[in-house]
């Protein structure tokens, strides 16, 4: 047993609670490792590893907002991933830091007497191209022309299982999760879609031809083919990016793997009251 522990950087709350459970785990048996960040902050006898290396736990911990998660769930791999909040929103982290400590007390014990978590499953996405292949995202994936505004853009056709969705002019189109639909896919006028629905959301970004957002299954194969432009960008969940030299085409699809997320289940529509 042992449980790997991120927390946000720069934010002494997030480590002061990742010590916090670090110590009440240490007391009851558990080994644990926190990210090198967080490590060199504590300054005590931390165990600090790369969040890369997290994958390898029966559990991992990610203390802080939305990114702080999608962070640590690109090292959690499969590994069971358990998510506080200490953002404003957090739409993908369900405990209260209030209860953080004795929540992973009780998916450790889970663990320890039934032989795993009980999870459920966020679905990745997976961009690909010719020759590269993107890490999957968990909320979005973007592909962009050089510069957005009025006169930029590129030109592009997205098709949905080789039927075509729209072709023209666009700053980009966007392919989300229901997970990630709260996030970039509605500050383009995407819908909110509910994490229990599966599915794709594309949204065109700023098109010509004013398509409106489109909800396939989580099994369609969504192409989008970019042309008359020096560049393009394919950015999966803000973090990770692919330059590609138009005409090109991305291919995007559900992840083999999902995303395990273990702990109490999300209150979707109480996040939804704090949006602005």
């Amino acid at each position: 047993m042992n449980v790997g522990i991120v927390a946000q950087r720069d934010n002494p709350r997030a480590a002061a609670l990742a010590n916090e459970i670090r110590t009440h785990l240490d007391d009851e048996g558990v080994p644990t490792v926190v990210d090198e960040t967080t490590a060199a902050r504590l300054g005590t006898d931390a165990e600090g590893v790369p969040v890369d290396e997290m994958a390898g736990r029966d559990l991992v911990v990610s203390i802080g907002g939305d990114g702080t998660f999608l962070f640590a769930a690109r090292g959690a791999g499969t590994t069971p991933i358990m998510g506080v909040n200490l953002g404003e929103v957090g739409f993908l982290n369900a405990v209260s830091p209030d209860v953080a400590v004795e929540t992973v007390d009780g998916v450790v014990r889970e663990i320890r007497e039934g032989g795993g978590a009980d999870t459920r499953s966020m679905h990745r996405l997976q961009a690909r191209g010719d020759g590269w292949a993107l890490p999957p995202a968990i909320n979005e994936v973007a592909v962009l022309g050089p510069q957005r505004g009025h006169g930029q853009g590129v030109d592009l056709e997205v098709t949905v299982d080789g039927a075509t969705y729209t072709d023209g002019h666009a700053d980009g189109v966007l392919i989300a999760t229901p997970t990630g639909s709260t996030a970039y896919n509605l500050s383009e006028d995407g819908p909110l879609v509910h994490p229990d629905v599966s599915g794709l959301i594309v949204t065109e970004m700023a098109g010509e031809s004013e398509m409106p957002p489109l909800v396939v299954d989580i099994d369609s194969e969504v192409e989008v083919t970019v042309e008359n432009s020096e560049r393009a960008v394919v950015v999966g969940d803000g973090r990770t990016s692919e330059a590609v030299t138009p005409p090109a085409t991305v291919t995007l699809e559900r992840a083999e793997k999902p995303v395990r997320v273990a702990g109490p289940p999300l209150d979707f529509f109480a996040g939804l009251g704090k949006l602005d």
